[in-house]
């Protein structure tokens, strides 16, 4: 095969067909080919009345979930917990929080996945602890408890924190316990002390504790913060600077690599598991030093570029669809020549897609859902769905701070509102488009006044609009979200290219339309969403043509796709071979 110039219009698919000979068979693994289903149980299903979502209310939706097409389940953290961070602050590793059920419920879970041919992952939350865990309550018993060195303790330093470190939730990452004198560090809510990682009984505590579920079926983990390990050298001071972005400095210290191939060696080694790790702040050209398969760290991670893509902090500004773009190519080399990826737009702490990408309105809602649901499921990487985004679930209105849940907002609030820094209502339409809590209403099966998920009082409100958007509803309508993303997901699951399959934006410099190839070996497909409310009059670039429909959210034949893409138009298309055209 000779080389393409760089004016050939062929070179996008000879260059992804070369580049696809890495994706040899020794290469291609289960959790590469799975599409992931993420539950927060707690919004999920109620199955006693109590309000709050429970493993016997996911274990009843297991058939769903089933005909979703999804082949694993992520399960949010299940263990007891005191819920000041909604099971995130873990006060008992090897006990299952009592709001969601029993031990002999989760061993039920586990087999009746497994039964369905699918797979579990839990969350692990190895940072930090609750302040009620065992291990913080012997640690701040006394300096020379044996515990003591579990947790990061420091003396204070002129009447204060013994350093200007910022809490991710706001305020100082300090506590003083009154009856030991010392500061403990949080680097989220103060009831969440961080582990010391230093100390190899705890990272000892913690590959035990991930054995103990590995034993009881799981199939791997999503580990929660994992890149905030190993903290900074010395504990020293920040700069002005890096408190401007904590996330990028706390992340990545100088021994995160040797705790993650460690844990690897005492965990992972010798099983076949998908661990997905919570890289958030981790720049695009440090991620292969954790996913590169030779270095035995995980498998893939969560980049957040395109979910805070808009967002500063917690701060709303302008994007652009080039933007978004850019970002797509970003994740795209972001795992080295080895690595693996993830593909996600929504998760338990993100704004739902659709209100933040798409257009929530009665006339946008269903083709934006669509344009969305094809952009996450046929881009290269593991694709992971978030509850109730296959309906399109939209952000709920919040018309005070007395609407929130969060923690993190609620912390925001405080300092920022709180001290006299900014108004209420610039603070308030901010956090009420960018909230956690708009990922947490409860999941929407039917209309009825409950929303089908509890026949009680729910722990948190449950959004109007689910008299419009809900399970029953689009069960029944072939045309409905739901059903598209079955399609999608069979889609994905029928051709190899579309898992295995190279990338390529081929129209970087659109400015409403993503058009991307998948390519491998003889087959090469293209994506093509117009992500605007508008029609848009559209051309192929680099000669390329298609020839067959294998989706479209429109329902249009090939000859019909083009020029004129309708609103939100999305689908897959086979290409002519570039020597037919």
């Amino acid at each position: 095969m000779s080389q393409p110039s760089p004016n050939d219009s062929n070179a996008p698919f000879l260059t992804a067909l070369r580049a696809s000979e890495a994706n040899t068979p020794d290469k291609r693994r289960w959790w590469k080919e799975a599409v992931v289903y993420q539950v927060y149980t707690r919004s999920f299903c109620d199955s006693d009345g109590d309000g709050i979502g429970d493993l016997p209310g996911l274990i009843s939706r297991l058939d769903y979930l089933q005909s979703l097409g999804v082949q694993v389940i992520w399960l949010a953290p299940h263990y007891d917990s005191p819920n000041v961070d909604n099971g995130y602050d873990i006060r008992d590793y090897r006990k299952v929080d009592p709001l969601q059920g029993s031990m002999e419920d989760f061993d039920r879970l586990v087999a009746g996945l497994n039964a369905r041919g699918m797979k579990l992952i839990v969350d692990i939350v190895a940072n930090h602890t609750s302040d009620q865990h065992a291990w913080f309550r012997q640690s701040r018993a006394g300096r020379d408890n044996p515990y003591r060195d579990f947790y990061i303790w420091r003396d204070g330093r002129d009447s204060g924190p013994p350093n200007n470190y910022l809490s991710i939730f706001g305020g100082s990452a300090w506590e003083r316990d009154e009856a030991t004198g010392q500061y403990y560090l949080h680097y989220f809510a103060r009831e969440q002390p961080d582990l010391n990682w230093e100390n190899p009984h705890v990272r000892e505590e913690i590959y035990s504790m991930m054995r103990f579920w590995l034993d009881r079926g799981v199939s791997g983990f999503r580990l929660d913060a994992i890149c905030f390990l190993s903290k900074l050298s010395g504990l020293r001071d920040l700069t002005l600077a890096e408190m401007e972005s904590l996330e990028h400095v706390y992340v990545t210290g100088p021994k995160v690599h040797d705790y993650l191939q460690e844990m690897h060696r005492e965990v992972f080694a010798g099983r076949d598991l998908l661990t997905v790790g919570e890289a958030f702040g981790v720049p695009f050209d440090e991620t292969p030093a954790f996913v590169e398969e030779s270095r035995g760290e995980m498998t893939m991670v969560f980049h957040f570029e395109i979910v805070r893509l808009g967002r500063h902090d917690w701060q709303v500004q302008d994007w652009t669809i080039k933007d978004l773009k850019a970002v797509l190519r970003g994740e795209d080399t972001s795992s080295g020549p080895e690595g693996w990826l993830t593909s996600f737009l929504e998760n338990h702490d993100n704004p739902r897609a659709v209100s933040w990408f798409g257009d929530p309105s009665p006339e946008g809602h269903g083709p934006s859902a669509k344009a969305l649901a094809t952009m996450l499921l046929m881009r290269r990487g593991t694709p992971y769905i978030y509850q109730g985004q296959e309906i399109g679930m939209t952000n709920i209105r919040f018309d005070g701070i007395e609407d929130f849940e969060d923690i993190n907002a609620k912390g925001i609030w405080d300092n920022t509102v709180g001290i006299g820094k900014m108004s209420a209502k610039e603070v308030l339409s901010s956090l009420s488009k960018i909230s956690r809590d708009n990922a947490r209403t409860p999941m929407q099966w039917d209309g009825t006044s409950r929303a089908g998920f509890t026949s009680g009082v729910p722990w948190f409100r449950i959004n109007p609009n689910h008299t419009d958007i809900n399970v029953a509803q689009q069960e029944a309508d072939p045309g409905s979200i739901l059903n598209y993303y079955r399609r999608l997901i069979q889609l994905r699951a029928t051709h190899q290219a579309l898992i295995y399959g190279t990338f390529e934006d081929v129209d970087p410099d659109h400015p409403s339309v993503i058009a991307f190839t998948r390519t491998l070996e003889d087959e090469q497909f293209l994506v093509l969403i117009n992500m605007c409310g508008e029609k848009e009059h559209y051309i192929l670039p680099h000669g390329l043509k298609i020839s067959e429909v294998l989706i479209d959210s429109t329902s249009a034949q090939a000859a019909d796709v083009l020029p004129d893409l309708k609103p939100w138009q999305a689908g897959v298309y086979r290409l002519v071979p570039p020597a037919d055209i």
